[in-house]
């Protein structure tokens, strides 16, 4: 069968589908695929390895209803009209799991280097700055015993959690639609409401999927409710805050500083004034980047793929409920 993936497959996985014997055709230009180049392509495709934000919508599941299985090469899937999906009986499979230390990670450096200022810092010294020094001047905050608040605490606050915990000893409370028993029990965190969690952090990181409940939450009222003090933390959906709330929440000193991992839209404009900021730290969506979580998550993708094509439950399936609806006699 066809597979068509949306980048240059590293040589192993490719052999892994083409040994399976499937045809496997890449897109190798350095630029993201338009949604007609993408719908083109896998009209004449049984299965699409998703790698980035492709639209899977309505028209192009509209188009490319024939399709086996999509599976995408991450976590997230707030691009894929799962609903849609489903309705047509077409599986869709992502990378749960092991991308949650690489990710908490992420954050804990974001953490630490808002707190330092070390991104403006290293700016500073390019900038030809490193000279007079003021032992009370552009000073950062420490971090021990201050409060960790995690909105959406599941695998990846979970590993934050611990690192602060670990390394800064803070104490850690978060506010989820249920209990997290095993923080509650491991880590001693503390269910709150949304309110409380905004007024108690000293760091607030979110990890929660992007929703229409959790779209925009971080605006400008809930940055008004926040410590003065406070650093904000994104690693999850940029579309989760409210950027330009964000800019004058900082500008006017509702909170202290800010780290982005992610950004609505991405990429950044690069002359977007959180960039300026001495408080700010921004990365380029590099949560996963590292060598042995983007192999595990290409593994898992193949995984999907092969699944999918065989006619067998797909190991990562975001939407498993199309394996119900499906005729069993068929």
């Amino acid at each position: 069968m066809n597979i068509f993936v949306t980048r240059a497959l590293p040589d192993r996985f490719r052999r892994a589908l083409t040994e399976a014997g499937h045809t496997v055709s890449e897109w190798t230009e350095k630029r993201d695929l338009s949604a007609q180049e993408l719908m083109a392509a896998c009209l004449v495709a049984d299965a699409l390895f998703s790698v980035g934000k492709n639209a899977i919508d309505c028209a192009f599941l509209d188009a490319c209803s024939h399709l086996r299985v999509i599976a995408l090469c991450s976590v997230g899937y707030d691009n894929v009209d799962i609903g849609e999906a489903t309705r047509r009986g077409i599986p869709i499979g992502n990378t749960p799991g092991v991308l949650s230390k690489a990710t908490a990670d992420t954050a804990f450096l974001l953490m630490q280097s808002v707190a330092r200022k070390a991104f403006h810092k290293h700016k500073e010294i390019l900038r030809g700055h490193w000279g007079f020094f003021d032992p009370m001047s552009d000073l950062g905050i420490e971090l021990r015993g201050k409060t960790l608040g995690i909105f959406g605490l599941g695998r990846i606050g979970m590993e934050l959690a611990r690192s602060c915990r670990s390394a800064f000893d803070m104490p850690v409370i978060y506010h989820n639609r249920g209990h997290n028993e095993e923080a509650e029990k491991e880590l001693g965190a503390q269910r709150v409401t949304f309110d409380e969690l905004l007024r108690q952090s000293d760091v607030l990181s979110v990890h929660a999927n992007l929703s229409k409940e959790t779209t925009g939450i971080f605006n400008r009222d809930a940055f008004s409710r926040m410590k003065t003090s406070s650093i904000f933390i994104n690693t999850a959906r940029g579309a989760i805050h409210h950027e330009s709330d964000l800019y004058r929440a900082l500008e006017e000193g509702l909170i202290w500083g800010a780290g982005l991992d992610v950004t609505h839209p991405e990429p950044m404009d690069p002359s977007h004034p959180l960039l300026q900021m001495p408080n700010v730290a921004v990365l380029p969506h590099i949560g996963s980047a590292t060598l042995e979580t983007r192999t595990a998550m290409m593994e898992l993708t193949v995984e999907n793929i092969l699944a999918g094509l065989d006619g067998r439950r797909l190991p990562y399936c975001v939407n498993p409920q199309v394996y119900d609806q499906r005729d069993p006699l068929g």
